[in-house]
């Protein structure tokens, strides 16, 4: 029966496309969480949050060979935060995607509607799936393929709080529009991407909106050969952001090499250019990462760019990624050392050390079936004096974070159609 009613609903586009593909899959993935120091240190007298918070996603796709179409529906909650008698939801159900694909010929296409944008390490575009709701944009996207090693994608969005007559001001998201290039290229065991974005925010003056556009240009480079690995990137920003002139940069290198088959150790280096405290010019050095999937870089404690820290001294992230994966165990351990990248000065007008603190991640991850995974994780900071500057709180106080998550994922139903 339940083959029968998607036939049904798919029926008419069957009639137009040959080989035709249905699929409808879930993903449910609750996560408890234990909270003391997470973002920010903990102050004087404050006890730790603990929660559970849960994502369930619907997703609906078809495919042909002109014609891709995708929906993503999502409820995002805490549990206990309607009662059990409750009758509507506090968050409701949420489009996280809904995107359809038109291919003209061979070579060009286009992408258009709610989507994910995700490119090369998800640095300056990722979905941020971390996070219980993730990130998508609404946005058109070009893309000219003539072949599996070369492409070149052109995208813009533009947002409005509504269909209006006139101009109104927009408060939604933390840009009002952008536009892009990105060119990928891949050689024998090198891959090299080309990013030139052009992003417009908004800011008030005078008790009028206005948008300014900054500008982020640059490179990343990946590359593979027998046990060794790595990738870099540099990246600049400029342009103008909230009347102020921006001059900033990204620059990061990782290596991993496979000591064995089952582990892998590591060294990344990450420099995001800051603005010193004290400075007295209006000229800001702060590199903003934009609509990256911050959380993966700079510590799992999420205390630098995920939502913070930006406009700020920027940092310096040195890493020690050691990873140990054998059958269905994935063990990982990730130190970090964090330092400012401009000078840090406290209320008194005193400079203080650049070094911000240390932190070391740890996580273990189980496959229990094809659809059923099992994650858990640790992390500690042990934060300096020029951390409890820039965030405030006790470095004294004992901060950690601690989580438990289970993704299910089963396939509901799949189907194709040949005509």
């Amino acid at each position: 029966m339940k083959k029968l009613i998607l036939l049904m609903c798919f029926g008419a586009l069957s009639q137009t496309f040959f080989a035709q593909e249905f699929g409808i899959d879930l993903q449910l993935r609750p996560r408890a969480e234990y909270r003391h120091g997470f973002k920010t240190l903990v102050p004087d007298a404050a006890d730790a949050a603990t929660f559970v918070s849960q994502r369930s996603r619907l997703n609906l796709k078809y495919g042909s060979e002109k014609l891709n179409a995708y929906i993503s529906l999502q409820n995002v909650r805490t549990w206990g935060e309607v009662s059990t008698l409750a009758a509507s939801d506090v968050n409701g159900t949420a489009i996280h995607e809904a995107w359809a694909s038109f291919k003209l010929d061979s070579e060009f296409s286009f992408k258009m509607g709610r989507q994910e944008i995700i490119y090369d390490d998800s640095r300056i575009f990722g979905n941020v799936d971390w996070a219980q709701a993730g990130r998508s944009h609404d946005a058109f996207i070009a893309t000219y393929q003539p072949n599996s090693k070369n492409r070149l994608d052109l995208g813009l969005a533009l947002n409005e709080e509504d269909e209006t007559l006139f101009k109104t001001d927009y408060d939604v998201n933390n840009y009002k529009a952008f536009q892009y290039a990105w060119y990928h290229t891949s050689f024998d065991d090198l891959n090299l991407s080309l990013l030139a974005l052009n992003t417009g925010f908004t800011f008030y003056k005078n008790g009028k909106q206005e948008v300014d556009y900054n500008q982020t240009l640059g490179a990343f480079v990946s590359f593979g050969k027998n046990k060794l690995k790595g990738d870099a990137s540099v990246y600049f920003q400029t342009g103008k952001i909230a009347d102020r002139s921006l001059s900033a940069y990204n620059l990061a290198g990782n290596l991993h090499y496979q000591i064995n088959s089952e582990f892998t150790f590591g060294l990344g280096a990450e420099l995001l250019s800051g603005t010193d405290m004290d400075t007295t010019s209006d000229k800001l050095n702060s590199f903003n990462p934009l609509f990256g999937t911050n959380h993966k870089f700079n510590g799992w404690m999420d205390y630098f760019y995920v939502g913070n820290h930006i406009n700020s001294v920027g940092l310096l992230d040195i890493s020690v990624p050691l990873k140990y994966q054998k059958e269905k165990v994935t063990l990982q351990l990730v130190p970090h050392l964090f330092s400012s990248a401009a000078n840090v000065v406290d209320n008194l007008g005193n400079d203080k050390d650049h070094y911000l603190g240390t932190e070391i991640d740890f996580s273990f991850g189980y496959k229990i079936a094809s659809n059923i995974d099992f994650q858990m994780g640790y992390s500690h900071m042990f934060a300096s004096e020029s951390m409890e500057v820039l965030k405030g709180g006790n470095r004294n106080n004992t901060t950690n974070w601690a989580w438990a998550m289970f993704v299910f994922k089963p396939k509901l139903f799949s189907h194709t159609v040949n005509n």
